[in-house]
Formats: C-alpha cells, structure tokens, sequence
C-alpha cells in the first residue's frame, strides 16, 4: 500500500512550464547520466505522459533487480502541451541547463519529427517511445534518433498480410473495397501510404471507396460516418488514436457502421486506454492491435509489468507505459556496453545493436534494433475484441490472436 500511494503521489507531481520539477531514479549528485523526456503531462494526452513516469519507475525496478551493475541514471520529465514549438524548446533547455545527453518520448508524430532535428543539431540521443511516423526511420537514418516502438510501416506490414489472409477476394475483378480514415497529420499519411505500400506488395487486391482526414482532436464524427455509411465497403481502416478514438467508435455506435462493414485499427486501436474508456460500449468483432497488451504475451515479464503498474497506480498500463519503460532500458543498456565516459560514436554503436527482451515479446524472442534505420524490430500482435472482465474498467479484450514476427534486418 505505501508503495502504491507514494506511486501515485509522485504521478500527481507539478510540472513546470519550461524545466522540469518531476525527477526519478538516481539523484542530481549519484547521476553518471541524465535523461530528458517529454510527454504531454495534461489535457487529452496526459494520460500518456503520466503512464511513462510510471512505466520509468519500473524500468529503474527491473534494471535494479539485474545481477549485473548499470551507470545510475536520473530522469527529468517535461509536459510538452502537445505543443511543437515548446518541445524544441524544452530539449535546449535540458541540453543547455541540466546537460542531458539523452532525450526520450513524445506522442505526436509531428513533434517527434522537429524534436529529431533540434536533438540532431544539439548531439543529443533522442529514443522515441511513443510515435509512430514511419518518416522518423526510413532513408538515410538520423545519427542520433532510434526508436523503441514499432513504428507504422511495421503494424502496416503486419496488417496487409493480415487482410490478405482473412479478406480473400477472388481476383482483380473480386477487389476488396477499402475505406480510410486517418488523423490530418503526419501520421495518419505516413499509415496510409505504408498500408498500401504493403497491400501492394501483398498483391492483395483492393479499391479504395473513400479516405477521410479528420482533424486531431475532432470532436464530431457525424459527417465521416455518414461518408463511410455512403459507401458499399467490406473494411474499414482506423488510424485514429487515444481520446479521438474513443469518440469516434462511441458515435459510431449510434450508427450501423459496424454493421455495415468490418472495422480495423492496426497500430493504436487496442490500446488499453480505448478498451477501458469504452468499458461495455466497446463492440465485439473489432480488429485491432497494440504496442503492448495487457493480456498478451503470457510471460512472465508481462505479468509483472501489467500486475506491478496496478499496484502503483491503481490501474492498467497504456502501451505508452511500455514504450517509456523500453526507452530507459535502451538508454541504461547502451550505458552499461559502452560505459557512461564513452563518446558519442560508441553510444551509438551500443544503441544500433541494441537486443532487448521486454514485456511485449512472446517466449523466445527478443526485441533488437536495425542498425540500418535505428528502429528497433518487434513482434506484432493483432486480435478481435473478445469478452474478458480481467482488466476492468475494460469489458472487452483482444483475443483469436495472429502474431507476425520480423522476418529479419532489412
């Protein structure tokens, strides 16, 4: 019990505007190394910031229970706001004021990408646990950017060959009818322009009815859904996230949406934020995935991930729990390897051949970076929702598991 109350006291911590007042594992004067990650800590994303605090204190757990000895490290947390222009701002304030070499974080693809390049231009590491735009890793990599969660070419892959396996069609006169909706930003285009990618490379045979771009933060779905209702479709594809997923499958709820056609989010849909804001409005017979389940895999490692986050907390973990406590055991790994002196040459070949075995990975299997595009390769699992009260407030889970694993550095 004190451990869970102290975990919720330093969870409910203030957040200054510009620096960061929230810190966690080694103190300022034991510190070899210090970290500086940004999340939202407020509004509609601060639930993803407030589950990476959490999921960084038990990244230090995990890394204290190891037999071997790794540098101390001090992490210190800034709330982007979602705000571009405030994260570039914030990493020279942790490069220049509290000397960080390392930064980790954000959720927003777009600010992903700008906070990469003031990383680049101050030579600081930046590990992205928490977006997903595909733009981040391909062509000449970013020296000093790796990312811990898969990004949307990896779960679009994963989804072309899952719809070639379940929706056959025939032949090219037979396609499969295919409607999009994304949200109106980077991701949402790099996730629909990685989906066809692979349905091509697939040779699945698809047309494409219609693509909507609703804004982030939409609040009123109406006009997509009567869009998508308007169109004779065999799927559906989601790549809506967080709260404005939740909105809009709520609306849709009101329609016959998911009568009229199948329904699918590959990347952010099985979050456990969504299945536990929809509690037993969630319907059953959606396909969706994660970054990290709850539920899946049964190891071990993902029991006490997801049993060790409640007792902190008082509830379950949100894949952005994972992806942080995966960037610390990046960082903390690397530092070990190469040693905290070390110049920024050996850090970066550490992270480049970086293995890790975290929660998400099933029996014999373990996560491990490209060194050609600095993402790391991870397995993928998709599910429908299934009935299961183990996680409440959830009343639906993802079960009729398909898991697709690399095939291997590209």
């Amino acid at each position: 019990m004190i451990s869970r109350m102290f975990g919720i006291i330093l969870l409910l911590a203030t957040i200054t505007v510009e620096g960061a007042e929230l810190s966690v594992g080694a103190s300022e004067a034991e510190a070899q190394e210090t970290v500086g990650c940004l999340f939202p800590m407020s509004g509609r994303g601060g639930l993803y910031g407030r589950d990476s605090v959490a999921g960084i204190q038990l990244a230090f757990e995990h890394i204290k229970a190891q037999p071997y000895q790794s540098p101390p490290i001090r992490v210190l947390f800034s709330d982007t706001s979602s705000k571009a222009s405030k994260a570039a701002r914030q990493v020279r304030n942790f490069v220049r004021q509290n000397k960080v070499r390392f930064i980790c974080g954000v959720v927003n693809s777009s600010i992903a990408l700008q906070v990469a390049q003031v990383a680049q231009e101050e030579k600081v590491f930046f590990i992205g646990t928490d977006h997903a735009s595909s733009r981040l890793t391909g062509g000449e990599p970013n020296r000093f950017y790796f990312r811990v969660n898969n990004n949307s070419e990896q779960s679009m892959r994963a989804a072309a060959s899952y719809i070639r396996k379940t929706f056959i069609k025939g032949s090219a006169k037979n396609p499969l009818r295919l409607a999009y909706i994304g949200p109106d930003y980077d991701y949402g285009y790099q996730a629909w322009k990685d989906l066809r990618l692979w349905l091509n490379k697939e040779k699945v045979h698809y047309q494409v009815e219609t693509v909507l771009w609703p804004e982030l933060y939409e609040s009123d779905y109406s006009h997509y859904l009567e869009a998508l209702l308007d169109k004779d479709v065999d799927l559906v594809v989601n790549s809506l996230w967080g709260g404005d997923l939740v909105a809009f499958i709520q609306q849709a709820n009101q329609t016959s949406l998911f009568e009229h056609a199948r329904f699918a989010n590959f990347d952010t849909g099985g979050n456990y934020e969504v299945l536990s804001a929809l509690g037993e409005n969630m319907p059953a017979g959606l396909i969706l995935s994660s970054r990290h389940h709850n539920n899946w895999p049964e190891t071990e490692h993902n029991r006490w991930f997801v049993e060790r986050f409640y007792e902190l907390t008082g509830r379950y973990p949100s894949y952005a729990a994972e992806g942080a406590y995966s960037g610390i055991l990046a960082i903390s790994e690397a530092l070990r390897l190469a040693g905290p002196d070390a110049d920024n040459d050996l850090i970066r070949e550490k992270l480049a051949s970086l293995t890790l075995t975290l929660p998400e990975d099933p029996d014999q299997f373990s996560s491990y970076m490209n060194p050609r595009n600095h993402q790391l390769q991870q397995a993928i699992a998709i599910g429908e929702t299934v009935p299961d009260d183990r996680y409440p407030p959830a009343r639906m889970m993802l079960g009729n598991w398909v898991i697709y694993r690399p095939a291997g550095p590209d």
